[in-house]
């Protein structure tokens, strides 16, 4: 399999191909699997993403911290970010857990990334981990609202329009395109009361509702 892709997306080139080939080894592939690289994964990602926020949020106290730090690395956030890297298409799975569709299961998705960190940790050390991790969350550190503590775009625009006794918005499914293990999503948020409809798009229908829902959080806190 050719791994050059993904290690484009990733900015980073192994120089140890059998760490890269374990990581993305799940354990009902073979003995030598990730679970190992994903707890040390784990910690190294933990250790990163605490000393950005300890950079960017001087002011924050340490309960907040943990909060927006707990969102970052919460399993539905690994598994969204695994998405845009394609990391499925790359998994190494068992015969049955190809058939179940483990290659887009959060679960699975989510502790391979958590193996190609540490993965990229024993490969390039720290650093580079660190490089990597920044660039994979280059984007949700950029909009990171300290004032949210963490909260998605879908709960702030839910908070925002209860505060004004205004309906939920609706979100529907209005396209799709590419093989299953790749799939990109195209969702729309309407909110009728308001006349305002947005468009998203993503690997996830998760991922499209949010950046649906963070465009209408715009239009309807102007």
């Amino acid at each position: 399999m050719d791994y050059g892709p993904l290690q484009r997306k990733l900015g980073y080139s192994f120089a140890q191909a059998s760490l890269l080939q374990q990581a993305l080894t799940h354990r009902s592939h073979s003995a030598l699997h990730n679970e190992r690289a994903e707890f040390l994964g784990d910690s190294v990602l933990n250790c990163c993403i605490a000393h950005e926020l300890y950079l960017r949020f001087d002011q924050m106290k340490e309960g907040e911290l943990s909060r927006l730090r707990a969102n970052l690395v919460r399993q539905e956030t690994l598994a969204e970010l695994a998405q845009e890297l394609e990391l499925g298409t790359y998994l190494h799975l068992g015969e049955g857990e190809l058939k179940s569709g483990g290659f887009r299961r959060p679960s699975i998705l989510a502790d391979g990334l958590e193996a190609l960190i540490g993965a990229v940790f024993l490969d390039g050390g720290f650093a580079a981990a660190q490089r990597v991790v920044g660039g994979l969350y280059a984007s949700l550190l950029g909009h990171l609202n300290a004032e949210s503590l963490g909260k998605d775009p879908k709960t702030l625009l839910q908070e925002l329009l209860q505060a004004r006794k205004l309906p939920l918005p609706q979100y529907a499914v209005i396209g799709t395109k590419g093989a299953a293990h790749k799939q990109h999503f195209e969702v729309e948020c309407q909110i009728p009361q308001l006349a305002i409809r947005t468009i998203g798009f993503g690997a996830s229908r998760r991922i499209a509702e949010q950046e649906a829902a963070q465009l209408a959080f715009a239009q309807v806190s102007t």
